[in-house]
């Protein structure tokens, strides 16, 4: 059996986090080294390696998690603005091998990114 990933842990309650939502399909919480003010994690809770893994059938899942951070970003006070960021594979930065989006606040953004 492969070895549990660092966000199946936090699913699985073994590693803390600060968790700012839960519902049965995803997780959203505090990123532990944030990019800027805010830094939310929202992953599904269903192993799903990265967005080029992902099937027709996933649709739904992603588009709840996307419904997710905008909530999140209304919840969290970023009326001004807010960035999401999805890394896919290596090459894009993706450092865990399951899928997440990043919901980052809190400050001005530059184009282009990276």
């Amino acid at each position: 059996m492969p070895e549990k990933n660092v966000f199946q842990r936090i699913i699985d309650r073994e590693i803390p986090a600060t968790i700012e939502h839960e519902d049965e399909q995803c997780l959203a919480f505090r990123d532990i080294a944030p990019q800027a003010p805010t830094h939310i994690l929202v992953i599904p809770k269903r192993p799903l390696r990265s967005l080029a893994d992902a099937a027709a059938e996933d649709a739904a899942l992603l588009g709840h998690m996307l419904t997710v951070i905008r909530t999140l970003a209304e919840k969290l006070g970023l009326q001004t603005g807010y960035r999401v960021v999805l890394n896919c594979g290596p090459d894009a930065g993706q450092s865990v091998d399951h899928l997440h989006f990043h919901l980052l606040g809190g400050r001005s953004f530059g184009w282009p990114p990276g």
